[in-house]
């Protein structure tokens, strides 16, 4: 790197002030005799834009916050399709997914599956969502790195470890409700955050703000403006491809991903859990435009010449608006930014702490441990945070080598899913599906997700599909797999449905 700028006194101030901050708010719902309980759901005592705020922000990751824009600025909007897909998935979530998990009592996104097909289904969607959940911390991690590497030349194995024993310490003490809000209030730092930036980017055009939208929409390289191909090839990331990618994600997410149900139980009432899906979701919509748009000034920005960016910093677009933060925006301002994406990292790394140490302790350690004690309950949940954090320690290391933090991310959850999504599809249906046709169900979902994993990897004979496409056809395969199964052996042991399968 050619030159590093040093962030001045107060910068660093209100950089140590916010983060600082943080931790100790949280640290603030800490209480000695707090049960599991207050850990996992908050007693369900918390508003419903509280909890809407939290699910935003949830969404708003130091991924969106560094990974969007560098995606803009590198290429185009393909990847704002994904944002498109969410009212499809939020209109779901607060007309079936909310009063189904609230009804159902459980804190657990995955004990009906037990109740449904048996034990092996409640701990392989556990499984798949613990691995999907420290990938995505790792993910995040390492954005959270990449700024401070930047500014003050810090190394970022060092950077990662510190960030992340910060955030397991106050999730691990203050639970889901110190979680919660301080989601709420991160997401509203994040929001002036990036609105701010966006303002000085468009106001420092030397033709005005008008040239960057012209810039950028007559790219060399294509319009970055661009929503991508609509053309129908499988094997790249089009239009299609991501939206299909988005709505089953989302589905995924809104359905059966513990972060979103451990909210669902911390609303107050139904109404306010309805409200919180609907609002969390609806609001990542135009932040995540903030987000694309920020990429496309940046690249006007640079364009015009405004000034000058290190060929080595436009070979890695993920550190392109680190870079403009440094050496862009005025003393103060910076340590203000750097912030609000250590807030957009922080609540989703602590949410991804709080909901893996929830299934550890409901899936995993209460179905076999029976007569542990309320206190044993608590002492495994904070075990199981600080265990959580290390394991995405060592993936946000390894990911110090990708070229584009949401390539990999995308690529990650999608195959880490499993297609559990169609399993949890097959349990809500009005027809009860057999648990061996289930199984059979799940067996081939993961075949066919393995194949379009490895197929370019290994050079694999046959189609050549992108990675995103592992979740959409991994859980149509075990949807149907499982339905026609239960149709065609009505009669045999596929089709067959036992009163209980989990003890």
């Amino acid at each position: 790197m050619t030159e590093q700028l040093n962030m001045q006194t107060i910068d660093i101030i209100v950089f140590m002030v916010f983060t600082l901050g943080v931790v100790v708010f949280g640290c603030s719902f800490f209480r000695k005799g707090s049960t599991s309980e207050d850990f996992t759901h908050a007693g369900r005592s918390l508003p419903g834009w509280v909890v809407g705020m939290s699910i935003f922000a949830t969404y708003v990751s130091s991924i969106s916050y560094i990974g969007y824009p560098g995606k803009a600025f590198a290429s185009n909007w393909n990847a704002f399709v994904f944002s498109l897909s969410i009212p499809v998935a939020s209109y779901f979530a607060a007309k079936f997914f909310v009063p189904f998990y609230r009804r159902g009592g459980s804190v657990s996104a995955y004990s009906f599956l037990e109740e449904k097909f048996g034990r092996w289904a409640r701990l392989y969607a556990s499984a798949c969502y613990l691995l999907t959940q420290i990938a995505r911390m790792g993910s995040i991690l390492y954005l959270l790195a990449v700024p401070m590497y930047i500014l003050m030349g810090w190394n970022l194995h060092v950077v990662i470890i510190a960030t992340s024993i910060a955030i397991i310490l106050y999730s691990m003490l203050g639970g889901l409700k110190a979680v919660i809000w301080a989601d709420a209030i991160q997401g509203i730092i994040l929001i002036g955050g990036a609105l701010l930036c966006l303002g000085i980017l468009l106001c420092s055009m030397p033709e005005g703000p008008l040239q960057a939208f012209e810039l950028a929409a007559n790219a060399p390289d294509g319009n970055k403006f661009s929503l991508g191909s609509f053309g129908t090839d499988l094997t790249t990331s089009t239009f299609w491809v991501c939206l299909i990618y988005g709505v089953f994600i989302n589905l995924q997410n809104y359905g059966i991903d513990q972060n979103y149900v451990q909210r669902y139980h911390a609303a107050k009432t139904d109404r306010d859990a309805r409200f919180s899906a609907l609002f969390g979701g609806w609001l990542f919509i135009p932040v995540s435009a903030l987000f694309f748009l920020i990429g496309s000034a940046l690249y006007s920005y640079y364009t015009a010449g405004v000034a000058p960016l290190p060929a080595e910093i436009q070979a890695k677009p993920d550190y392109v608006f680190p870079y403009f933060i440094v050496n862009g925006l005025p003393v103060g301002l910076r340590g203000l930014l750097i912030a609000s994406i250590f807030a957009a990292g922080m609540s989703t790394v602590s949410t991804s702490v709080t909901s893996a140490a929830t299934v550890v302790l409901t899936d995993y350690v209460k179905p076999f441990a029976r007569n542990a004690t309320e206190r044993h309950h608590v002492f495994v949940l904070r075990l199981s945070s600080v265990v959580v954090g290390v394991l995405g320690i060592v993936v946000a290391i390894a990911m110090l080598s990708v070229e584009s933090i949401i390539d990999a991310w995308w690529t990650l959850s999608s195959i880490f899913s499993g297609g559990m999504l169609g399993l949890f599809l097959l349990g809500i249906l009005p027809r009860r599906i057999g648990r061996g046709a289930a199984l059979l169900g799940c067996v081939a979902g993961i075949a066919v997700i393995a194949w379009i994993s490895l197929a370019k990897l290994w050079n694999l004979p046959g189609l050549h599909l992108h990675e995103y496409l592992a979740i959409v056809l991994g859980t149509t395969t075990i949807f149907l797999v499982g339905f026609l199964a239960t149709c065609l052996f009505k009669s045999s042991r596929l089709g067959n449905k036992s009163k209980d399968y989990a003890n």
